[in-house]
């Protein structure tokens, strides 16, 4: 089966099949991250920023996790009340960017890892071609642990968005058509699921927390409905129990319960990135809310130069997920991915 080209996946957003609202259509064309909010068994939510990509068929909004890393699509697959959060503009060239919050219905895919592989290489390279500049090939054929691919698209169901990313104001609103429903994800492969591949940094240290000076912090937590809502929040302040929050007036919910607190950044060309994500519980008073930190999560972070990169890569990273590559296919009874290019295949 052809893989759509990024050119003809913006033919076919230009159609909108879905109805999406029209003036979004850019932001889910040219964003280049959006925070990805999934469920744990227990209920709480888990946040870390992405790339977005265009839906094949250009009715869902699309992410992908690695292969030997699926723990965001595994917890997509068991529940699939998700939420997407495009807030960040940098990089996206709209100068008049809205925050748009993307409720869906997620479908995990992952039978077929070679195709998930060659889609994934085809759409970050054409996305986000600086952060492959000057890589050999052959160097990027040593990742196939990276590039091997589960995709998780998502049906959006209600998205809520503040044009400007005005969040002091209400939000506008637009629902799917009565009736909406996901196409099922692929059966889960059979077997254990690899555990974290990089180790928590441990409890959670409150001295080290004015370090955070991240552009970008959103909060997420669960609604009454069962989905994520994640917002920017702004007036971080830490305390020795978490962080201190002021939450937006054009937030229509109060945040209670289990959280995620996810601090980002990256450059506009997206070829270094830095998160930190806490989970925990938090609870408002008015405009401000707690967040209490139970721990900090293990981070997918690129810095430095690109010798470090290279480094970080080929040998910390490398070293930790190469050899999960083939127990993972193997679990799905596939050979393991090649990393191709188009025009190979």
């Amino acid at each position: 089966m052809q893989i759509p080209s990024t050119r003809t996946l913006m033919t076919e957003l230009a159609r909108n099949p879905a109805g999406w609202p029209e003036e979004l259509l850019p932001v889910f064309q040219h964003a280049v991250t959006v925070e990805f909010a999934s469920l744990t068994r227990s209920g709480s939510p888990v946040t870390f920023p992405l790339t977005p990509y265009i839906g094949e068929d250009a009715r869902t909004l699309d992410v992908s996790t690695g292969l030997t890393y699926p723990a965001k699509a595994e917890r997509a697959r068991r529940n699939p009340r998700v939420a997407l959060l495009y807030a960040d503009p940098l990089g996206s060239g709209i100068s008049d960017f809205p925050v748009v919050l993307v409720q869906g219905l997620a479908t995990v895919r992952d039978s077929d890892s070679q195709r998930n592989t060659d889609r994934y290489v085809q759409l970050s390279m054409s996305k986000l071609p600086m952060a492959y500049k000057g890589q050999p090939k052959f160097l990027l054929r040593k990742l196939p642990w990276y590039f091997a691919r589960v995709w998780i698209s998502v049906t959006p169901t209600r998205i809520l968005w503040w044009p400007g990313g005005r969040l002091d104001e209400q939000p506008q609103e637009w629902t799917a058509p009565e009736g909406t429903e996901a196409p099922p994800s692929d059966p889960a492969p059979p077997g254990k699921p690899p555990a974290a591949w990089a180790e928590e940094p441990g409890d959670w240290d409150p001295a080290t927390s004015g370090k955070l000076d991240f552009p970008n912090c959103d909060l997420t937590f669960v609604g009454a409905d069962g989905f994520p809502y994640c917002f920017p929040v702004s007036g971080v302040k830490p305390d020795q129990e978490g962080f201190y929050l002021r939450m937006p007036d054009g937030v229509p919910l109060t945040p209670e319960g289990p959280a995620c607190l996810t601090f980002h950044r990256h450059t506009p060309e997206f070829t270094r990135q830095e998160n930190r994500a806490f989970v925990g519980q938090v609870s408002a008073s008015g405009a401000e809310a707690l967040f209490r930190v139970e721990r900090l999560l293990g981070n997918w972070s690129l810095t430095g130069n690109m010798l470090s990169l290279s480094f970080d890569l080929l040998f910390r990273k490398g070293r930790a997920l190469a050899p999960r590559l083939q127990s993972e296919a193997a679990r799905r009874g596939q050979p393991i991915p090649k990393v191709r290019f188009p025009g190979e295949y």
